[in-house]
Formats: C-alpha cells, sequence, structure tokens
C-alpha cells in the first residue's frame, strides 16, 4: 500500500498552479486518499484557470500512477478555497446557480435523479429497477451510482471488476442490457470512503463526464439519502430532467420526503413524482396484508405537495433477495406482478417526461 508521504513525494516532480512552485509547496493539495493500490488527490484551483491547469492534472496523474504499487490514481481540480486565499464574491442562490446550467452529458438525452430524503428507504433497489423498467419499453438506459459513502449499484446489478479505461474515459459496466458506473467498482466493498465535500463533488463530476456512455435515452443517478453536496453538484452541474422521491409511508420518513421535494424545487428540477416503497407486506404462507410502517403515506404526502404519485412498492421478499443476489426482479422475472409494478412506474415517468426527442445540447469548441 502506498503512503500519503510517497505520494506527496511523488508530486514534488510537478509544479503546481504557478508552474514553478513544486505542487505540494504549492499549498493547492486539499486532499489525499490511499485506498490500497488506489490514489485520489483533490487538487483547489481558481476555476477561471481549471482549463489551463488540466495539463497540470494529467501530470499529476501519470506520476502517481508510475509509483510502484499504484494501480489507479485519479486527481481531481476543485473550486476549494485554499487556506489563506482571499475569499471569492459572493455566489448566486441555489436558483440562481440552477439557471445557470451547464451543458448536458455528450449522448445522454435525458438524466433524472431518484432521491430520498433519508437513508434505508430501498432508493437504490428503486433507481436499479426503475432504470431496467425504462430499458424494458425501449429505451436505452444507464445508471450512474452517485452515493460515493454507500455505493449499492454493483451488489444490485452483480457486477464487479473494474471497468475499462483508454487512460482519459472510462466505458460503463453493463448488465441486463443497462450501463452502470459506480465508484464501487474503483473501491474494495468494504473500504470507507474518508472523503471531504470538494472529493466527492469532483469524483461525481468525472464519473459523469470522463465516461464514455454512448448514445442514451436516458440517464438515472442514483442520489445518496439527503440534501447535500451530491444533490447540489448534479442539480448545477448538468440540466437534470426531473426527480424520483422514494419513501416509505411512515410519518418520520414524509418528513424527510418532504425536504427532499423542497430541495430539487428550491434548484428548479421538476419532481416527476413520489414512489411509496415498502408500502406493504404480504405474508408469504397466508397471504395475509399487513401495513408494517402504515400505509398510503406517501400517496397523501403527494397531493398535499401537488406532485405526481408514480406508485405502490410491497415489502416482499422476492425483492429483497433477487436484490441481494444482483439479480433485480425486472430483469429476472419480467412477468411477475412486482416486476410489472416497477414498469408502470416506469411508464409513469417517461409519461411525465414527454415523448419528445432527445435534448439538443450546445455544443463545446475548445481552440
Amino acid at each position: 500500500m502506498v503512503s500519503e508521504t510517497e505520494v506527496l513525494a511523488a508530486l514534488a516532480r510537478v509544479p503546481g498552479p504557478d508552474g514553478s512552485t513544486p505542487l505540494p509547496q504549492s499549498g493547492a493539495i486539499s486532499g489525499v486518499t490511499t485506498l490500497g493500490d488506489k490514489v485520489y488527490v483533490s487538487i483547489s484551483v481558481d476555476p477561471a484557470k481549471a482549463s489551463m491547469l488540466e495539463a497540470m492534472r494529467r501530470t499529476a496523474e501519470a506520476v502517481l500512477k508510475q509509483l510502484p504499487g499504484v494501480a489507479t490514481a485519479t486527481v481531481t481540480l476543485t473550486a476549494d478555497r485554499p487556506a489563506g486565499a482571499p475569499r471569492p464574491a459572493a455566489q448566486p442562490g441555489p436558483k440562481a446557480q440552477a439557471a445557470q446550467r451547464q451543458t448536458g452529458i455528450p449522448g445522454v438525452a435525458r438524466i433524472i435523479a431518484v432521491a430520498s430524503g433519508k437513508g434505508g428507504v430501498g432508493k437504490s433497489t428503486t433507481a436499479a429497477n426503475l432504470a431496467l423498467g425504462l430499458a424494458s419499453h425501449g429505451w436505452r438506459v444507464g445508471v450512474l451510482d452517485a452515493d460515493v459513502y454507500g455505493p449499492s449499484l454493483p451488489r444490485l446489478f452483480g457486477l464487479s471488476g473494474k471497468p475499462e479505461s483508454d487512460g482519459k474515459t472510462m466505458r460503463p459496466m453493463r448488465a441486463h442490457g443497462v450501463g452502470v458506473m459506480s465508484i464501487g467498482f474503483l473501491v474494495d466493498e468494504g473500504t470507507a470512503m474518508i472523503w471531504r465535500g470538494p472529493m466527492v463533488q469532483s469524483a461525481l463530476t468525472q464519473m459523469m463526464r470522463d465516461v464514455t456512455w454512448g448514445e442514451l435515452d436516458c440517464l438515472v443517478v442514483d442520489m445518496p439519502p439527503g440534501t447535500g453536496d451530491a444533490q447540489l453538484t448534479m442539480a448545477q452541474t448538468v440540466p437534470l430532467d426531473g426527480a424520483v422521491i422514494v419513501s416509505t409511508p411512515q410519518d418520520l420518513a414524509l418528513i424527510d420526503a418532504r425536504r427532499a421535494v423542497s430541495m430539487f424545487e428550491k434548484v428548479k428540477v421538476p419532481v416527476l413524482g413520489v414512489v411509496e416503497n415498502m408500502s406493504y407486506f404480504l405474508c408469504p404462507k397466508c397471504g395475509e396484508r399487513s401495513d408494517i410502517f402504515a400505509h398510503g403515506g406517501a400517496r397523501h404526502e403527494a397531493e398535499t405537495l401537488n406532485v405526481p404519485f408514480l406508485g405502490e412498492v410491497p415489502l416482499h421478499m422476492a425483492i429483497r433477495e433477487t436484490s441481494d443476489a444482483g439479480r433485480p426482479v425486472v430483469a429476472t422475472d419480467p412477468d411477475s406482478a412486482h416486476a410489472k409494478i416497477y414498469r408502470d412506474i416506469a411508464a409513469g415517468v417517461m409519461a411525465r417526461l414527454g415523448a419528445g426527442g432527445a435534448r439538443a445540447f450546445p455544443r463545446i469548441v475548445i481552440e
């Protein structure tokens, strides 16, 4: 395992942002993380100079990849302000920033987020099966795991190993006809990601921009729980076409779902609808129904917030077992009642996205 000291010693051969001071002495390095044979470095730069410093970033990556014991090195540029630097001018609020969104991902017609206000409500399972439901209706679909701290999609899709890379971009891994990208492909499953906000934001940006997604009708983004950096990064760097909110029926979960709806409204991302997960339980032996987490709370909340209600997903062993086994129910048991629920939710999402063709994104030309 390479040490932080070895990383910094190697980076001393790279000129910093001023073109002369060694990078470690420049004060620009804002984070170094080593995970086995993988190295992640975050460099704070002036956003206005980011394009000019891309060569520095690539040089730093190349130097780190030459270190013995390093299999993967990722260097990211962040807009984090270095200690002692003058405070930048006040930034516009979320609404103004959302209005200034940057261009979309090349080849991707629509981007939707699957979000929740809290963890443990089955958001990732819903995202995986929603993506497969969209694919079952004929769409070309990709899935991005934006939960850097707790990536679930590798397990849900039964994928392991590393994505193919040409040194500049990565290709998403594929399962059940959809492309999948996750930080979980780059680190061991049991490894804790101890990253600060700017590093998470940079990692998300790279997984969106430095991945060859191909031509997609829709990219489904499995968001981390809450309303923090990752959500704002997504809302402010790519033009999200909408968000699907996942909640369980009980009051505690609905409070957080309400916050998630409010957050997307503040950054002007349309809420496509609410899904009530673990809506009810059917006993596999007698068929008796039990409303373990109450029932109908998400539907009522959707009506209160004036957003669409997309459907109810039961708490059922078949969904849990197929998810744990990496065989999502929509892909492996498409004729089941549970798969039909997800396909119906997907159809509702498609209807709310509209039947129009792919959005035309501005073309960027760098001279």
